[in-house]
């Protein structure tokens, strides 16, 4: 009989500490490679500060390796499936690969299948990161949002449309126009003060989008150096690391100051930004953000949002104009 089965006492002997998403995230592990995955994921970002800042764990395992070196396959393990358990977020996937999130602790578990160390983005993107957004969200009462957002002099623009809407490509023109940039695919709000943050380590765009950014010499020469990395959809996308370069974080968790809808529709010589009402905004958030929508923080949200100017942005004759005009209604919020 084994005499320790569980390996209990087993020595984390690597720890470092992260300040994101507001809050002080301490992550344990005795595997390299995930420390390493971790960092990637939070390393090198502003210290967002927000008003119920938390200090949280993360430790990161490897579960046992499940299947021999020959059977492994060319793809990644299959997504996680979610589900809750007394106090617990959870997640679960292939090779015993789970994730357990326990708000009432602060703390967190990620155990990941050997073979994600084989898929680095999948590894980082949906497991290590899905752990800290939802130790994030619960613990400080954040809304979590699939949205993103880019700011001005700490006013922030919250862009929301569903996949392939164009939030990467409208994100990438603002920061290629002096914009900060706050986060490109999910934003966690605190609902009654507004302010917004999120992790501003990564920009992906379509690897075609070097013919469109003509003007962009800096994102034209990060989207050079920067690596493909392929979605579960297929779709290959360049993968820049908005630490390095010249690219502009936001130092502090901005003010929602606009929610923009993004459209399909061309502004056909019109403007690009038509204003929408009250009911519309809340209608339309109900709509865009079904799963934000289910957490205790949702009505303080929306009647927040109802303060703030909406508008729908139709597309232009260049994604540079949709950002030039993101840009100027930040700036006259300044002058008001």
């Amino acid at each position: 009989m084994l005499a320790n089965p569980f390996g209990e006492g087993a020595s984390r002997n690597l720890r470092r500490r992260f300040c994101v998403l507001g809050m002080r995230l301490d992550v344990e592990t005795s595997h390299p490679q995930l420390l390493s995955a971790a960092a990637a994921a939070f390393g090198g970002l502003p210290a967002h500060r927000l008003s119920a800042a938390a200090r949280v764990r993360l430790g990161l395992a490897l579960t046992p390796q499940l299947v021999g070196p020959s059977r492994e396959r060319r793809t990644p393990p299959r997504p996680l499936e979610f589900f809750s358990v007394a106090d617990s977020l959870c997640a679960a996937g292939e090779d015993s690969t789970f994730v357990s999130v326990t708000p009432e602790t602060r703390s967190a578990l990620v155990a990941a299948s050997p073979r994600y160390l084989r898929f680095p983005y999948h590894l980082r993107y949906e497991v290590i990161e899905l752990a800290g957004y939802l130790l994030a969200a619960r613990t400080m009462g954040l809304v979590p949002l699939h949205a993103a957002c880019v700011s001005l002099g700490g006013r922030a623009a919250l862009l929301m449309g569903p996949s392939g809407s164009g939030k990467s490509t409208a994100t990438a023109h603002c920061v290629a126009e002096g914009l900060d940039f706050v986060a490109e695919d999910s934003v966690l709000v605190e609902p009654r003060s507004a302010r917004a943050t999120g992790l501003a380590n990564y920009l992906h765009l379509r690897t075609d989008s070097l013919r469109r950014l003509r003007n962009e010499p800096s994102l034209r020469e990060a989207l050079r150096a920067s690596p493909v990395i392929r979605r579960r959809s297929g779709v290959a996308k360049l993968e820049i690391d908005m630490r390095n370069g010249p690219f502009r974080l936001a130092t502090e968790p901005p003010r929602i100051e606009a929610i923009v809808f993004l459209s399909a529709t061309g502004a056909a010589g019109g403007p690009l930004l038509l204003a929408q009402g009250k009911r519309e905004t809340a209608r339309r958030l109900r709509l865009e953000q079904p799963y934000a929508a289910r957490q205790t923080g949702w009505a303080d949200f929306v009647k927040r949002m109802q303060t703030i100017e909406a508008f729908e942005l139709r597309r232009g004759r260049h994604p540079r104009e949709s950002a030039e005009a993101l840009a100027l209604l930040l700036a006259r919020k300044k002058r008001r």
